[in-house]
């Protein structure tokens, strides 16, 4: 007889969290006062947050300046955004970031460049797939671009070309024309004549002390992958009051930052900054700015922040979330509830309508 030692499965690491028992906290979404979205729903396992969150955003933004009631379609977006990337890609001969995140205004920058469908015209799912994943589809690009890389075939046509076919292969065929109430429109017309929106109409905030603030500069991280300089740079308090402020004025906002935190728990939907992390009034422009500088606030996800709720202690957000942890809330499917703190401490920037925001953009001077 031989013995045999069977290596026993692998012990995952004691995960250090924080104590919710005794916290007072909202426990449903009905508690809050919002702005109009549509309800939550998945992104699946894609990390395309940055546009279901951006896109239930301007979901919002119709509804606000039309009335119109509208489900947009998250992934038309997402299939131009890789487009986008490819030709980054070869223009920059490898170096521009591939990667499936992005940032919430990179949706009005593919709404400019190609307009907006309704969901019913694009899910992004093949035929019979009830569960969005893009896992097989990415890295079939990425090992793609590696080649194309690695043998220096810098032709963007046939890059472009090869990347379009497996997204189509994936995701399908993006619509050319788009029928709304029995009329035929290209998907710029759908954007401006039914959606009524103006791309050019929202604007980035971010408030980080390593850049000057009153200055429009670049968000530097990974996602912002084009490089996009137009942030506006605030002071945290002025970043908290734009917030508090546009909600109750009808605006709501699509805002990210790092949710990779122990103050977070999905089965109740909550998110706050624990007194053994920083206590509350130690919350600052400098410990702010100190966790992303460490990296201990990255940019990992997009919300839709649309509600609150002023508590005992403090306000309350009304966040929804397309992430799979929101969806683990039962009282709330697809919401979180973010104590003010942790907006001020782990959301690092936000796109809104410029409306909202008349008087900060007049303290910035004119960008040449």
């Amino acid at each position: 007889m031989e013995l045999f030692n069977v290596p026993s499965a692998p012990v995952k690491p004691p995960v250090f969290k924080m104590d919710f028992s005794e916290l007072k906290h909202p426990v449903s979404e009905t508690e809050f006062q919002k702005v109009w979205s549509g309800d939550p729903v998945s992104q699946g396992a894609t990390n395309t947050c940055w546009s279901f969150s951006s896109t239930s955003f301007f979901e919002s933004e119709v509804k606000r300046l039309s009335g119109l009631e509208v489900r947009l379609s998250e992934q038309y977006i997402v299939y131009h955004e890789y487009l986008e990337k490819a030709k980054e890609f070869v223009k920059t001969r490898g170096v521009s970031f591939f990667g499936e995140g992005s940032e919430s205004n990179a949706v009005p920058r593919m709404m400019k460049l190609y307009g907006m469908v309704p969901y019913n015209s694009y899910s992004g799912y093949r035929v019979g797939q009830k569960f969005l994943d893009h896992t097989i589809m990415f890295k079939e690009m990425e090992q793609y671009l590696k080649s194309v890389k690695e043998s220096a075939a810098w032709n963007e046509s046939e890059v472009v070309s090869t990347i379009r076919s497996i997204l189509d292969h994936y995701m399908g065929k993006v619509p050319v024309v788009v029928n709304v109430n029995g009329k035929n429109l290209t998907p710029v017309e759908y954007l401006k004549n039914v959606l009524k929106l103006n791309p050019d109409d929202y604007v980035d905030i971010m408030s980080l002390k390593m850049e000057p603030y009153w200055r429009q500069v670049e968000y530097d991280v990974p996602d912002n992958w084009w490089n996009s300089d137009v942030y506006y740079n605030v002071p945290l308090n002025e970043f908290m009051a734009i917030i508090k402020s546009s909600l109750k004025k009808g605006f709501s906002v699509a805002i990210g930052g790092d949710v990779s935190e122990s103050g977070i728990l999905g089965s109740k939907g909550i998110a706050v900054i624990p007194t053994y992390d920083i206590p509350s009034a130690y919350i600052d422009e400098n410990a702010r700015q100190l966790r992303f500088t460490n990296g201990s606030t990255t940019d990992d996800h997009g919300v839709h922040l649309m509600g609150w709720v002023d508590k005992p202690d403090g306000t309350w957000f009304l966040i929804k979330d397309s992430g799979s942890g929101a969806h683990n809330n039962p009282m709330s499917k697809g919401y979180y509830f973010y104590h003010e703190d942790f907006v001020k401490l782990k959301m690092m920037s936000f796109t809104i309508h410029k409306d909202a925001v008349k008087d900060i953009l007049a303290k910035f001077p004119t960008k040449k």
